[in-house]
């Protein structure tokens, strides 16, 4: 799993360990247990790039696992790779243990010119737990606690929420009934889906601003009838990519909202529906840098729809770590004030301008 630095996080970090092993809940959005994470450096070279996460492979499988996260490195200019390892226990003289993992790691970076910088490992991310250095055994210490590291601070007030559990981030994409998508399912199965006119566009980008509306209300899921509307709005190219624009400016109130927009109508569509808004889902997500839950939507919206072009082009920028700028430009603004789906006008209908709340 990628994810990537949030707004705002500590360019510094990389300096220092302990705050570093601390903050990767946060960088990752939920706490990682019985895990290898590598986190690239970018230039000056204190500057996080891609960030991977994966379960600590059986002994058997140590080579292997490295050569499948190594040349993920390979692009964006990083140059050189921290490995966090979280999980077992130190040896009766204190050494940390995966030892061979780490080598193997060193290994496989090695063959693309990269460098290990910093193996570190810990036993859990939690306070006063100990970590330690694999290189040097004067190195280590105790973590302080995640909740007050400066990272834990700036992605709360960017609206991050972290998880205690992998499975908790997870569960944001499950869905709510199936009975109630099996309902759903026969009925859009009888529908006629509009056929993309101007018409049929007005109607559509009314629904998904009532949507807006409703969701911002806390008027609870759709109704069977509105998640007809919106699936079939949602399937429209232009509906699509006006709703793109609402990811940006990704700290924006607006940005948020519709985000969890997208996430419930991910647990309210049956599949192959539900991959429109699962792909709108990873898209805000990788614009706020939450590259954990941006490979989990894609991969639901793949999922459900294994030829959805939105989805397979975001699952291959957020599998090659690739800077999340490079793909804003996929919105499309004018279609999105066109339509009455621009960041402003949706903040006219449910969010005031300070972002406090309903209007």
């Amino acid at each position: 799993m990628t994810t990537s630095t949030p707004p705002g996080t500590a360019r510094t970090l990389l300096t220092d360990p302990a705050q570093l092993i601390a903050a990767l809940p946060y960088l990752l959005g939920f706490t990682p247990a019985d895990s290898v994470v590598l986190l690239g450096h970018r230039p000056p070279g204190t500057r996080i790039g891609l960030i991977l996460r994966a379960d600590l492979p059986p002994r058997d499988l140590l080579a292997h696992q490295a050569d499948a996260l190594a040349p993920r490195f390979r692009v964006d200019d990083h140059t050189g790779v921290t490995m966090v390892i979280v999980g077992g226990r130190a040896g009766p003289d204190g050494d940390p243990p995966h030892l061979d993992f780490a080598d193997e790691v060193e290994r496989a970076l090695g063959e693309y010119g990269l460098p290990l910088l910093h193996p570190l490992w810990t036993p859990e991310i939690t306070a006063a737990a100990p970590w330690a250095c694999y290189r040097e055994p004067t190195c280590g210490g105790v973590l302080p606690d995640p909740r007050a590291t400066v990272t834990a601070a700036t992605t709360t007030n960017a609206g991050f929420v972290t998880f205690a559990h992998r499975e908790d981030l997870l569960a944001l994409l499950q869905p709510r009934s199936t009975s109630v998508l099996a309902r759903r399912r026969v009925m859009l199965s009888r529908a006629t889906a509009p056929a993309g006119s101007d018409a049929d566009l007005r109607a559509a980008a009314a629904d998904v601003r009532a949507a807006f509306v409703r969701h911002r209300r806390g008027d609870g899921p759709p109704t069977d009838d509105q998640a007809v509307r919106l699936a079939h709005a949602l399937a429209l190219p232009k509906i699509r990519d006006a709703c793109l624009a609402t990811a940006t400016p990704s700290d924006s109130p607006v940005a948020m909202a519709a985000m969890s927009l997208w996430l419930e109508l991910v647990r309210e569509l049956p599949a192959p529906h539900r991959a429109h808004a699962a792909a709108l889902a990873g898209y805000a997500a990788l614009m706020r840098n939450e590259g954990a839950l941006a490979g989990m939507a894609l991969a639901n919206a793949l999922d459900a729809h294994p030829g959805h072009v939105l989805a397979q082009l975001l699952h291959t920028v957020w599998d090659l770590g690739s800077d999340p700028a490079k793909i804003s430009g996929l919105a499309s603004l004018p279609d999105a004030v066109d339509l009455g789906l621009s960041v402003p006008e949706l903040a006219q209908d449910g969010v005031s301008p300070d972002g406090e709340g309903p209007v």
